[in-house]
């Protein structure tokens, strides 16, 4: 068992270097991290935007397939998670030779991994969602969708680890480049083949799935272009291409395993939510998805500062001062708080229009009003207890917070149903769930951190 209860309350005695990252070098960080996350989220925004002008049937088959496709993704961030977390921590030891190894064996794993991913759902893909969408026309929207969308899952994962790299060295110039290239792509392919414009077939939302594959090819071939030129990192020793070493394997899935499982259960309890809410018919799921596009583009700002946590908590421990982790995570928490609570107050007056970029229909934006403040109530937050997470995360004790994710996301499924299904509650009641979430991961990473034994823990 996860050493989460395994404290004694004792006062701080490691050694506080008042020397924290200023907020100047954490925005340094941040962020190039912001924009790529942005142009990420341009990719399903835009999807979601151009697909709720097609119909309900093709918004909610994209929200059931893209969850879909984002669990299988979330085994590749997993494991990247954990790469990070040891390219910090020996770029806090300056031990730079170590970070190429780490890379190119990385490379071998997630390469091997997406391709039998990839060739799995492709044949059975539907046969997983036959029987867990009631709905027919939904099913066969999703499983479109999936078949074509699953074949970017390859060049997602290699770029995930690229990100990782260059998140862990705290240089994430490339990260706003390559996902700008990304969004960009995505959304004229999106045009183009969603509406069948300048000649192309109108694919709907089969065209919606090849447009964000190819756009993440795009932005992976912008990384090898720029990685290859870059003479700041050739003292890492990127790629070259050395006889596996299981080993280093072997210690990377050490730590990424159990974030591996924590988003794959994270991502896959969303997937239930989902499908508990699509129980209530085509419209709760239709608002259901537009909340999720709202809640992860406003959320940016949050998820960079997450990244940035990560790292920064690695390479503080990989330096020897783990008195700065506390100092540096409540630096960030004050941070995200001001940025998430600035994005909260004007989103609060524009539900209007941020709902009308996802579809045009006014009663749906109608009945997406209420579950859009049930978001922004949960944004502010989750822009607290994400930080402490990732916190804990950065500590490397990846089994402690796969403990916290079991113990939260236990109730959070639980109220869910008890909401949806069994008091027959509208959809911005069920969507209260996120505040459940935040509730418990921010208790128990609050009291890990304070007091646990993670000053310990060796990579």
């Amino acid at each position: 068992m996860p050493d989460l209860f395994n404290f004694r309350i004792k006062p701080n005695t490691s050694p506080v270097n008042s020397d924290t990252p200023s907020l100047k070098r954490i925005w340094e960080i941040a962020w190039p991290i912001m924009i790529s996350l942005l142009a990420q989220n341009i990719v399903g925004v835009t999807d979601t935007a151009f697909l709720g002008r097609v119909s309900e049937v093709a918004l909610g088959g994209s929200a059931i397939g893209g969850l879909f496709y984002i669990i299988l993704f979330m085994i590749g961030n997993g494991f990247v998670t954990g790469v990070q977390i040891l390219i910090a921590r020996r770029f806090g030891e300056k031990n730079f030779g170590e970070i190429g190894r780490i890379f190119d064996n990385s490379f071998y794993f997630l390469a091997v991994t997406s391709i039998v991913v990839t060739v799995f759902i492709y044949f059975l893909g539907s046969v997983i969602l036959k029987p867990i969408v009631s709905s027919t026309a939904i099913f066969e929207a999703a499983s479109t969708y999936l078949q074509y969308r699953v074949f970017g899952l390859f060049f997602a994962m290699i770029g995930l680890l690229y990100r990782s790299f260059y998140t862990g060295i705290t240089y994430t110039r490339y990260l706003s480049i390559s996902s700008a290239i990304m969004a960009v792509v995505n959304i004229v392919l999106d045009y183009l083949l969603i509406f069948g414009k300048a000649g192309f077939p109108e694919m709907g939302l089969t065209g919606a799935a090849i447009a964000s594959a190819i756009s993440e090819a795009v932005a992976l071939v912008f990384f090898i272009i720029a990685t290859n030129r870059s003479e700041r990192v050739k003292p890492y020793g990127l790629f070259r291409f050395l006889k596996p070493d299981p080993a280093i394997i072997r210690n990377t899935l050490g730590i990424s395993i159990f974030v591996m499982i924590q988003f794959v259960l994270s991502l896959g309890i969303w997937f239930v939510f989902f499908l508990i809410i699509e129980k209530m018919g085509e419209r709760p799921l239709a608002v259901s998805n537009i909340a999720r596009s709202v809640y992860m583009f406003l959320m940016i700002p949050g998820w960079a500062l997450c990244s940035v946590t990560n790292t920064l908590v690695s390479n503080a421990i990989g330096e020897g001062k783990p008195g700065q982790v506390l100092p540096v995570t409540y630096k960030i928490m004050r941070f995200s708080v001001v940025m998430l609570l600035a994005v909260v107050s004007v989103a609060a007056f524009l539900p209007v229009p941020i709902l009308g970029i996802f579809t045009n229909d006014a009663g749906l934006i109608k009945a997406a009003i209420p579950t859009f403040y049930i978001v922004l109530v949960a944004l502010f937050f989750f822009s607290l207890v994400s930080v402490l997470f990732n916190a804990v995360l950065g500590t490397a004790n990846t089994s402690v917070s796969l403990f916290i994710e079991i113990i939260t996301l236990t109730f959070y499924v639980g109220y869910t149903w008890l909401m949806a299904i069994r008091l027959h509650q509208p959809v911005e009641v069920a969507w209260t769930a996120e505040w459940v979430y935040a509730l418990f991961v921010g208790v128990l990473s609050f009291v890990y951190l304070k007091y646990g034994k993670w000053r310990q823990k060796v990579v």
